[in-house]
């Protein structure tokens, strides 16, 4: 009997970005048991964990020994983290000035006035 594997499966990378909010809404550590309990969804502790100990080894999040576990942070705020991958993500790429161009052509008008108004403003002094 077949079964379908892509059959209620959630999108790559979601769980992880899940498992991100999760943490930086908590305003302090969670342990993985306290994670899943926040999630709310029928995941074994050990989906949980393995999600967990892949964002500390991505440098995403910290962990300290707590008792018998660890607790989990988020190393970098969430904006900061998304801007680290979208830089990640053109680093070394020839096409680059097209990646940005597809970027931008389908950004929606609120975003797209956003970004036009970012950079339009004279950069930070270091």
């Amino acid at each position: 009997m077949a079964v379908n594997a892509g059959a209620g499966r959630r999108p790559h990378g979601a769980l992880e970005a899940e498992i991100l909010a999760t943490l930086a809404a908590a305003g302090g550590p969670l342990s993985a048991t306290e994670v899943q309990r926040a999630l709310g969804h029928d995941l074994a502790y050990n989906t949980v964990q393995t999600i967990l100990i892949r964002l500390l080894e991505k440098d995403v999040v910290e962990r300290q020994a707590q008792g018998r576990g660890h607790v989990y942070w988020v190393k970098h705020e969430e904006a900061s983290e998304a801007a680290r991958r979208m830089r990640a993500t053109l680093a070394g790429r020839p096409d680059r000035s097209a990646v940005l161009q597809r970027f931008a052509a389908e950004l929606d008008d609120d975003d797209a006035r956003t970004l036009r108004a970012l950079l339009a403003e004279p950069p930070e002094a270091p």
